[in-house]
């Protein structure tokens, strides 16, 4: 929705929302499409070549094989946080003062 200026037929101006429609991405039907081909590859599972995608992953599944990818985020290790062991030992020290001073939590 966008707003302007309209003129009305008794000389007045008024400010009203006016419907607007978005246009379109593209004049195509279907712009994103997936196609089943490909440059021909070597299968790793019987060396025979395949151009389809489709043929490819149904030799795959038909041995039971699962296709993975070549990402290498995948192989690394993940880094685990290390905890901040000053913040730690000053919040033991503060809840141990507090109950050394005699507070206590009453339960609900």
């Amino acid at each position: 929705m966008a707003y302007r200026w309209f003129e009305l037929e008794d000389g007045r101006s008024v400010y009203r929302k006016e419907e607007t429609r978005r246009p379109k991405r593209s004049t195509l039907a279907c712009p994103m499409i997936a196609q089943d081909t490909m440059e021909p590859v070597q299968s790793m599972l019987d060396g025979k070549m395949y151009d389809s995608k489709s043929k490819l992953l149904s030799t795959y599944r038909a041995a039971g094989m699962i296709e993975v990818g070549n990402d290498p985020a995948r192989l690394r290790t993940r880094k685990r946080p290390k905890p901040d062991r000053a913040a730690i030992k000053t919040t033991v020290e503060k809840a141990k003062a507090r109950f050394d001073r005699g507070e206590r939590v009453r339960p609900r």
